[in-house]
This record gives C-alpha cells, sequence and structure tokens, in this order.
C-alpha cells in the first residue's frame, strides 16, 4: 500500500499518488487506448480523486505519467469491496512491468483494508487477463457489450479478501 504522500519506485518508475494536475494527461491517454470505448475525460479523473478513491500514478525519474491506476473501496468499514475502476499504461512502456506495479499497488490497499476486489476486462484482452490471473483473480461472469460504443464485451473479475 502506498500512503499519501509516500512513493514507492521500481526500476526507473515511480508510483505516487496521482495528482489533479495529472488529469489533463490522463484523458489524453485515454484517448489514445480506449479511443472506441468512451474514454474518461479530465473531468471525471478529477471526480474519482476528489470522491476519495486510491489513484495511483507511474512516473519516469523526470515526472512523466507513463500510467495509472484506480482503486475504491465500497461498504462500511469491515464488510468492504474494492474495485478497480481503471488501469492504463502507456503504450510505449506496456510490457515492462508497470501495469503489474500499479495492480500489486492498488491490490495492497485493498488487502490492508481486508477487501474483496473486483474488476471488468474486456475479453479480448488475454495479457490483461493472464495478468489478473496470477493475482488471483477468477471470472465470474459475462457481461455483453459491456463496452461502449465498442460493444465490446467484459468479464467481470473477482480476487477474494488476502
Amino acid at each position: 500500500m502506498i500512503p499519501d504522500g509516500i512513493e514507492q519506485a521500481a526500476g526507473d518508475v515511480t508510483l505516487a499518488p496521482l495528482r489533479h494536475t495529472d488529469a489533463d494527461r490522463c484523458a489524453e491517454l485515454e484517448r489514445e487506448l480506449f479511443a472506441g470505448d468512451d474514454p474518461w475525460s479530465a473531468r471525471a479523473f478529477r471526480a474519482e480523486l476528489d470522491a476519495g478513491h486510491h489513484y495511483l500514478g507511474a512516473y519516469t525519474g523526470s515526472g512523466e505519467l507513463l500510467g495509472y491506476g484506480g482503486l475504491a473501496l465500497l461498504g462500511r468499514p469491515g464488510d468492504l469491496e474494492a474495485e478497480v475502476h481503471t488501469i492504463a499504461v502507456t503504450e510505449s512502456a506496456q510490457g515492462k512491468g508497470i501495469g503489474a506495479l500499479l495492480l500489486d499497488a492498488l491490490l495492497a490497499h485493498a488487502d490492508a483494508h481486508s477487501a474483496a476486489v473486483f474488476l471488468e476486462v474486456r475479453t479480448d484482452n488475454e495479457a490483461a487477463q493472464r495478468l489478473y490471473e496470477r493475482r488471483g483473480f477468477r471470472i465470474l461472469d459475462r457481461r455483453k457489450g459491456y463496452y461502449q460504443p465498442s460493444g465490446a464485451d467484459a468479464y467481470t473479475m473477482m480476487r477474494d479478501k488476502s
């Protein structure tokens, strides 16, 4: 878990709490990575941060944002569930373990709150599915037409409390 204000470094990448000033860059990455599926706006990222959800950025040594991930805790203390709202990594940085680093930090936050974790993933995103399965997720259901406007299906996946 990465508490607010604390950074965690791995190789040339540092994870730190996502900042409001990153919202425009996040929206730009969304348009690049998820163009066919209603990418999030800068306003959506700011709203997630304002709601107090746990968002992390993956930064280079020079401060360039390479990726981000977000998790929401829902429910009451002692009976919490977590939802991974998003994980994204720039195309140029994909395949270098940054997505796994972000996911592991989000899962550590959920574990610190004894929360089971849920997420949706495109049925055609086999790389992400493998990553999630290696972290203990299992497929619960298929959601037809979940991603819009493309109409792509999603799997709902779950990881039990740790």
